[in-house]
């Protein structure tokens, strides 16, 4: 079996090695990110819809700062949303802050009932530079 090549944002290491799994691994020239919540540094959630969203790409965008990416390198996105009926314009007036300039990368939204207190959550999978 060989080994992971896992990236670790600065400062969070032990709330994944808590929750027991990998922020990012990079495989084969891609960045593949677990999913991203708006969590604060105990790992609670941001209880403000519009702050968690923001919160969320503030931590998706330490990921990829770790592994030397940006949003620009994104090239899929999957969001979970909960209840995105009541939701998703809210969640849609923030994210143009952090999604870059066209072409946008393409995107995947899946509503869901549950999300451990959270209500939006984000992963993604992007080129590695020099890949």
């Amino acid at each position: 079996m060989t080994t992971r090549d896992v990236v670790f944002p600065a400062g969070r290491q032990a709330l994944y090695e808590r929750n027991r799994y990998s922020p990012a691994v990079r495989s084969n020239g891609l960045l593949f990110v677990s999913g991203q919540v708006g969590s604060r540094p105990d790992g609670s959630p941001e209880p403000e819809l519009k702050a968690q969203v923001r919160l969320a790409f503030e931590n998706l965008n330490a990921v990829l700062k770790a592994a030397d990416c940006s949003f620009d390198d994104v090239v899929d996105v999957t969001v979970f949303i909960v209840n995105p009926e009541e939701r998703f314009e809210t969640i849609w007036e923030v994210v143009p802050e952090y999604w870059g300039q066209v072409p946008f990368p393409n995107i995947t939204c899946v509503g869901v009932t549950w999300l451990y207190g959270f209500q939006f959550e984000i992963k993604v999978i992007a080129k590695l530079p020099d890949a």
